[in-house]
């Protein structure tokens, strides 16, 4: 019956889809005598033997400047056009038939727009730039079925190389710096001819330049000439500096005053010039108000009267200005003092403040990966330069309801939560006893926390929790970020233990007791992150966060011992443990609109001293809609331990987590993105739970008690906000007996029981990783 039913289902797609297709005709409604354009073929040398160097990469990069570019396909196949045809002409501007054509469809691209002498012209230079200086490329059409295809032919000739590099040789100023920096050349002997590389290579020396005092300079005076008629297919490159340049730009500037105006209001051009200037350390402050300590501008700005101008602190004076956080308008100025007569610059910092006090209120939709959404309410009062130091004081408080929409076993559970917190955050590191300075673009924090927080689900239980922490954030690069936090305490207090409930509830759901004990956590942690993702010319890019946090060590030498040999602090348990994690991901561009995401995730607790596991606010989880998605959440394991046998909300934790996600995104058309994924995961405890039987780790069963999902997801990415669908099935699952794990030979789309036991929605915010 299993199989009848999947037949039926599978002959009733391939017809809807044969109907549909043979009513889309991609040449149906085009114009009379004009023809479908369906794109370029560029053919390199096809009446040589020989090839050219990485011949197929230049064939895509000619075949990419063509214009204009065919209809885009998805999966090989003209979704787009199609969609545009099924519409129709639509008889008035909205409604269905209109947002098919105009939002998802495309109108066909005539071979009538094709310009052959045009395309021929750009391929040339194209290969010209490249260096292939006798290059020749001749195109012309084929039609065949009202259907026309470019064909170009490229006769490339021998591309040349670079033979010789000269740069000045005269005793100018210029010329010298051009000397002393040229074995950092771009252009080197052997290399091939290449245009790009040139304009690179003026940026190069203009950057030199600009290090070495040379304000007024740019690229555009300089001049890279090349000598291609010294034969065997070989150039000399010449170097020089243009005789236009004017002699502003041919000398080194030095830095004379710098004037910081913190009060500037853009909409009045205003500089308070009648106040007194306060002198700090080679800067002149006019700051009528005494609104900043000159101590917050002397970590900012990187130069000092009489040093010579360069980029590099030009930028990093900038850059930490703004990273600062009190200024909405940053301005640096530079003016000559006579530019007839002296070589030095004043230099003027225009900062408009951004308000004291702002207060913000958000309402937000949440999805968390346990399978909660709801409604939140936040209210957050920010309070700049608190201390005149340009600290910031943030006070929030936010209040919500969620109910949890998987993973329930078919209990329905509310949950409310309340939390407060208090953050003043310092632009600097503050370290007792010690100075410590910062020379990176990025400014340094030193952020001292206290936050509190009350969440009560259902009728099983409620926690209270304080968390306070004293801690450090500053990024090396715009890659990397490191985040310190010597000191961390959490303090987690058990829900009313008298009531009949939280009895009853300790009987029925084994576990439930040691994740619900009243514990006090103090220790430090530290967390890397290293993301390249901004750099989107990248074919490849890599995410990957670590972190380490240990507890108890230090303040278990004064904490007293109980009778049961526990370590008491504050008549507290105190938990003791160390705890590792690493988040790894790499997104791999297949082509423009297609990436592949894959990620790892380990992760390791040792807990020591008064308890056998980590703390239940510590411990690791596995399932839901941010991690192995065929499952509930926090439903898969410990190891092969069933969850679903106790009737009670998915709420596993464990000490040891392994997880991998594949995705393969696309786009489908306009906001409207695509994707298929497989998951794999678990969660382990370091010993076994008696009352939870196969929750232990052994490394023999590490991939036989894998939990294993895939399934197909659908996004509407608007940039600012993503929505995402993901409708995953189990393949292989972990608490079944160990010969009947992998269960994608039951998989029946068209048995009703089977899509409800199995397909699970998830409905997120944001991408899964």
């Amino acid at each position: 019956m299993r199989t009848s039913n999947n037949k039926y289902f599978i002959i009733c797609v391939l017809l809807f889809t044969i109907l549909v297709l043979s009513s889309c005709s991609t040449t149906k409604h085009l114009p009379v005598g004009d023809h479908l354009y369906v794109g370029a073929t560029v053919k390199i040398n096809p009446d040589s033997t020989g090839k050219v160097e990485d011949q197929k990469s230049l064939k895509d990069l000619l075949e990419s400047k063509t214009r204009p570019q065919p209809n885009k396909k998805f999966l090989g196949m003209p979704f787009k056009l199609w969609m545009y045809n099924l519409a129709g002409e639509p008889t008035k501007n909205k409604g269905i038939r209109n947002w098919l054509r105009n939002k998802v469809g495309e109108p066909p691209v005539l071979a009538s727009s094709v310009r052959l002498k045009l395309n021929n012209d750009i391929l040339t230079s194209n290969l010209i730039s490249t260096g292939y200086l006798q290059a020749e490329v001749i195109g012309d059409t084929l039609t065949k079925k009202r259907k026309t295809k470019a064909i170009y032919i490229a006769n490339t000739g021998i591309r040349y190389k670079i033979d010789e590099v000269k740069f000045p040789e005269d005793t100018t100023s210029v010329n010298k710096i051009l000397q002393r920096f040229k074995e950092n050349s771009l252009i080197k002997r052997g290399q091939f001819y290449d245009l790009e590389v040139f304009k690179n290579e003026r940026i190069r020396i203009d950057n030199d330049l600009k290090e070495n005092g040379y304000f007024y300079f740019n690229p555009d005076y300089l001049l890279i000439q090349a000598d291609s008629t010294i034969g065997k297919n070989l150039v000399n490159i010449q170097v020089i500096v243009k005789p236009i340049a004017p002699i502003e730009a041919l000398q080194p500037y030095k830095i004379n005053k710098i004037n910081i105006y913190p009060n500037y209001i853009l909409q009045r051009d205003s500089i308070i010039r009648s106040a007194p200037p306060i002198e700090y350390k080679g800067l002149r402050i006019i700051d009528r108000r005494a609104t900043f300590k000159p101590q917050v501008f002397d970590r900012l700005i990187f130069f000092k009267p009489g040093e010579t101008y360069n980029r590099k602190d030009h930028n990093l004076s900038l850059n930490r200005i703004v990273n600062v956080g009190m200024f909405k308008f940053v301005k640096a100025d530079f003016t000559p003092i006579d530019s007839l007569k002296s070589n030095h610059l004043d230099l003027n910092f225009y900062l408009t403040p951004l308000k004291k006090n702002s207060l913000s209120f958000q309402t937000t939709v949440t999805n968390k990966s346990n399978n909660f959404v709801g409604s939140e309410i936040r209210i957050n009062q920010l309070f700049r330069n608190v201390f005149k130091g340009a600290e910031q004081l943030s006070i929030s408080v936010s209040g919500g309801m969620e109910t949890q929409v998987g993973g329930t076993q078919g209990i329905k559970i509310n949950s409310t939560s309340f939390s407060a917190e208090t953050k003043l955050s310092f632009p600097r590191f503050v370290v007792p006893f010690l100075k410590v300075n910062s020379t990176s673009a990025f400014v340094p924090k030193t952020n001292i926390s206290l936050a509190f927080q009350t969440i009560k689900k259902g009728d099983f239980y409620s926690m209270n929790s304080i968390k306070s922490e004293i801690g450090y954030i500053w990024k090396e690069n715009i890659y990397k970020e490191h985040i310190l936090n010597p000191i961390s305490i959490t303090y987690v207090l058990p829900p009313d233990t008298s009531k009949q409930t939280y009895k009853d509830n300790i009987i029925r759901f084994p576990g439930l007791e040691t994740n619900l004990e009243k514990v006090f956590i103090i220790g430090s942690n530290y967390s890397f992150s290293f993301n390249n993702q901004l750099n989107t010319e990248r074919k490849n890019n890599i995410f990957f966060t670590g972190t380490a946090e240990t507890a108890g060590n230090l303040v278990s030498l004064f904490a007293n011992t109980n009778a049961a040999g526990q370590k008491i602090f504050a008549k507290t348990p105190l938990s003791k443990f160390y705890r590792l994690e690493v988040d790894f991901r790499d997104y791999f561009k297949i082509r423009k609109e297609i990436t592949w995401a894959n990620r790892l995730v380990m992760g390791y607790g040792h807990a020591f001293g008064n308890s056998t596991s980590l703390p239940f606010v510590r411990q690791f989880f596995a399932g839901g809609s941010n991690d192995v998605r065929a499952f509930p959440a926090r439903s898969i394991g410990p190891g092969s331990y069933n969850s679903s046998t106790s009737q009670f909300y998915a709420d596993q934790g464990g000490d040891i987590k392994l997880m991998l996600n594949s995705e393969l995104r696309f786009k489908i058309f306009s906001i409207i993105h695509g994707a298929l994924f497989a998951d794999a995961g678990n969660i382990w405890l370091r010993k076994e739970d008696p009352t939870r039987p196969g929750s232990g780790f052994k490394g023999s069963n590490i991939l036989k008690e894998m939990a294993v999902g895939g399934g197909v997801g659908l996004r509407i990415d608007a940039q600012i906000f993503v929505v995402r669908f993901d409708l995953a099935m189990p393949f292989r699952v972990p608490y079944l007996p160990e010969n009947q794990r992998w269960v994608i030979k039951d998989i029946d789309f068209g048995s009703k029981v089977w899509r409800k036991n199995n397909l699970i929605l998830n409905i997120g915010i944001g991408y899964p990783f």
